[in-house]
């Protein structure tokens, strides 16, 4: 062969693997811990794969086991005691306020609970006798496919073990194979840490049936039925006892399901036997290749929308946490970017198992995957930043659909709300408060300085806005409009005039979990976060109405006409003494704080008003503000700080904040007491708060996502924030706002390539480091004439005099506009 004609046969097979690239989770021996476990989910069930081969546990879990039963929580003293707490307020008087608020406005001071948390079902084993002396082990969480593999050698016969969780299918299967006929034989049965459970038989399947836990008071009254069966080629199934047993099968499949008495957030009234009875034979009587084939292709036509390469495997036979425990250390030698692309797929892997479009809860604190009876918070919905991180990924990395459980929980909570706003504040519309769980509660719960923060409506409205932006679904916008307009109606109705200031204010209010430096209490009246939730929220309300024709069917004093008038009269945002951008109405900043929540920074990310272009100011403020707070902090708070300096441009800093986050955390502190846990990653690549939470993963998926494109600041930027690191890479299938989605193909730290996807036409505005040339592409000139990137003109901020901004660098661009057409196909080189 001539050396031309070699040279390019071999370099068609290097971009094959290129573009075969796979990912997973490889270990080379058994977990020792619930963190070392891999995760399967299908957004109903869940289960946690151990691996062990003589005994192998899978720890389940499933959506709606929670405590307690429909609750809601407030304290029926609130209304009349709101007036004094914000009174004692803006006399100085917080520490009063808050004793006030704790005794008269929290339901802890009623006597009433904090919210249900989510509880697990308890464990599937497998008993294989004779299997303790084994070899050639291995396992892995396949992300390609979504199925957790056990490999392994016993006297020269080859085992393994495939667990799915499967997509339409409401099971856990595991199926067992060996290489020589008969090899299959083992024992399994459920057990569960609830009380008073009761374990039976049924023919060839065993039962597992309880209720869930009494809790603060609040009697458990979500009945559950475990039911598991086995299918077996060759040999023989039976059962006894409640334990299933199969005896040399060539092969065979275990199958497992929940079904419980929860129809919805009020209804309790379901047949858990029958929901049991009825997602197993779904199951068997396809087989375990149907439901296998289905689940592939119900699973690729999520997960394969995104490729992201950004390199190769340079360490494929090291196992996964050996290449977090090493991750930073060889950063600047052989960096393992195949890591960081892993972790970004884990991620979107995670989304897809834990929240799947019809179910009835959307992943929680721990997404789907709990093994202990009272988790940490509870493992509920967190309102102050984590219930809305999880769902950070969904849009930008193409699970659109993946938020059909969060936003039938907005719907949901929207009508609760409503008696939390009439019963507690006096207004009308809706509100929620720092937390809610399966019961929809809306009131406060814990203590005032983390309770009493009411502007969780305005918030979580941002993700039904920004659905909008990205599909341009204009149905959808007009069914959740309502839901909008009534939480803007409840703040309008709640803000009062400050005293000294002559600004519209939330009070009670407080930057979540946290206050300032010399306040005893993080109770305070305007701060920055409330104001930037409240100029987004009626922002988009007034854009959503005129979208829709709603303002022309408004009176004079309609609640639009209040939102109109209010806008005018909120604080602008703050620079204070040290060049930072306030927290606070008043000045409290510490620069030596180091605090895990940064919320004044929410107008940056997940908002936009904050930009280097629009408002140069307030973005070196509020980078002078993340950079005073450090980088290593809690898991999801380091996930955020990537999203954070990725707005910032910054790709390097984000990059070191990636490395933060994969930073090995010791799993066996609670067993040896040895190690201090600290925020990072666990061996399964679980996100550590300390402990496990969920929202540090899809935090930094997001963030990821944002170091490549970007499109909330009137253009498409591409790469804005590559790092170093990632010299040369690729990535296809990332949305943009306005129903863009563009791939992107980079050497040596500069875009080669960029595809456009246009799903509803209009103008395509691109920012790029590069120049660019294809067909169609022009000098931008004037304002971006697609509606979809019309950015709100931020307030001017009010500057300390004390303040030295040196200003703002941003790196030269150069910008285009490129009109589409609906369905069209752009190529720029």
């Amino acid at each position: 062969m001539k050396k031309k004609q070699l040279w390019v046969v071999m370099a068609l097979m290097l971009s094959l693997a290129a573009s075969a690239q796979e990912y997973k989770l490889w270990y080379n021996r058994p977990a020792k811990t619930w963190t070392q476990a891999l995760p399967v989910g299908n957004g109903v069930m869940g289960g946690m794969v151990f691996g062990v081969p003589a005994v192998e546990r899978i720890q389940l879990n499933e959506e709606t086991i929670w405590a307690g039963q429909p609750n809601q929580v407030m304290n029926p003293a609130a209304k009349e005691y709101l007036p004094k707490v914000r009174q004692l307020i803006f006399e100085g008087k917080y520490k009063e306020a808050e004793k006030l608020a704790n005794e008269k406005v929290m339901p802890v001071g009623a006597g009433k609970n904090s919210g249900m948390p989510f509880q697990p079902f308890g464990d599937l084993y497998i008993v294989m006798a004779g299997k303790t002396n084994y070899s050639h082990y291995e396992r892995w969480l396949d992300l390609d496919n979504a199925r957790s593999v056990v490999r392994y050698q016993v006297d020269g016969v080859d085992y393994e073990r495939e667990t799915i969780a499967p997509l339409g299918c409401q099971v856990i299967a595991v199926h067992l194979k060996a290489s020589k006929p008969g090899m299959i034989t083992f024992t399994a049965y459920m057990q569960s840490p609830h009380e008073n459970v009761l374990t039976a038989g049924e023919g060839l399947e065993a039962t597992l049936l309880g209720v869930t836990s009494k809790h603060e008071g609040v009697k458990g009254k979500v009945r559950f039925q475990g039911r598991m069966t086995a299918q077996a080629e060759g040999g023989s199934v039976t059962q006894c006892n409640g334990i299933v047993s199969v005896v040399g099968a060539n092969e065979a499949t275990v199958y497992v399901t929940v079904g419980t008495n929860v129809v919805n957030y009020q209804d309790i009234t379901g047949d858990e036997v029958a929901q049991s009875k009825s997602r197993l034979y779904s199951a068997i009587s396809q087989g375990y290749q149907k439901i296998r084939e289905r689940h592939e292709k119900l699973y690729h036509q999520y997960y394969d929308r995104v490729k992201l390469n950004l390199g190769a495997d340079n360490y494929p036979t090291m196992p996964t946490d050996k290449r977090i425990e090493q991750f930073s250390a060889v950063a600047h030698s052989v960096s393992d970017n195949y890591l960081v692309a892993t972790y970004f797929q884990f991620g979107r892997y995670l989304l897809i198992c834990s929240s799947q479009p019809d179910n009835i809860n959307p992943a929680n604190l721990q997404g789907l995957w709990n093994d202990k009876m009272f988790p940490a918070w509870d493992s509920k919905y967190t309102t102050n930043i984590n219930l809305e991180m999880n769902y950070w990924p969904s849009e930008v990395t193409n699970l659109t659909e993946m938020n059909g459980p969060l936003f039938r929980l907005i719907n949901e909570i929207s009508q609760t709300g409503r008696e939390t706003a009439k019963k507690m504040y006096g207004a009308d519309g809706w509100v929620l408060h720092h937390n809610t769980d399966q019961w929809r509660v809306t009131g406060p719960i814990d203590h005032a300085p983390s309770g009493l923060w009411c502007t969780g409506a305005g918030w979580i409205c941002r993700h039904l806005w920004e659905h909008y932006l990205f599909t341009g679904d204009k149905a959808f916008l007009r069914r959740v409009y309502p839901i909008m307009l009534d939480a803007a109606r409840f703040y309008s109705q709640i803000l009062v005039k400050h005293p000294t200031k002559d600004w519209l204010v939330i009070c009670p209010g407080e930057s979540p979990e946290h206050g300032g430096k010399g306040r005893p209490t993080p109770l305070d009246a305007g701060v920055t976060m409330d104001n930037q939730i409240l100029f987004e929220l009626y922002t988009n309300v007034l854009t959503a109405a005129k979208i829709l024709g709603e303002d022309q069917k408004a009176e004079l004093h309609s609640p639009l006409s209040t939102l109109h008038s209010q806008l005018k009269q909120m604080p602008p945002m703050q620079v204070g003494r040290w060049g930072q951008l306030q927290e606070w109405l008043d000045d409290l900043d510490d620069p030596k704080d180091d605090h895990r929540h940064f919320s004044h920074l929410y107008g940056l990310y997940p908002a936009n008003q904050i930009s280097p272009y629009r408002t140069p100011e307030l973005f070196e403020a509020a980078r002078n503000s993340l950079q005073a707070r450090g980088d290593v902090s809690t898991g999801w708070s380091m996930g955020w700080k990537v999203c954070s300096w990725a707005r910032f441009l910054d790709g390097e800093h984000a990059y070191k904040l990636i490395q933060d986050q994969l930073t090995l955390t010791a799993d066996t502190f609670l067993i040896f007491g040895a190690v201090k846990q600290k925020g990072g990653t666990y061996p399964n690549m679980f996100d550590a708060h300390p402990p496990f939470q969920i929202d540090g993963n899809f935090g930094c998926t997001a963030g990821i996502a944002e170091m490549l494109v970007q499109s909330h600041d009137g253009f498409v930027f591409l790469l804005p924030a590559l790092p170093k690191a990632w010299k040369d890479g690729s990535v296809k299938g990332l949305k943009c706002r306005g129903g863009f989605e563009v791939d992107l193909d980079w050497k040596d730290g500069l875009l080669t390539k960029a595809v456009i996807r246009s799903a509803l036409g209009g103008n395509c505005r691109i920012r790029s480091l590069v120049p660019l040339k294809g067909n169609g592409l022009k000098k931008a000139r004037g304002q971006n004439a697609n509606a979809f990137y019309q950015v709100a003109t931020t307030p001017q901020p009010i500057v300390s005099k004390e303040a030295k901004l040196k200003g703002v660098t941003v790196p030269a661009t150069y910008l285009y506009d490129l009109p589409t057409v609906k369905g069209g196909e752009y190529i720029l080189k």
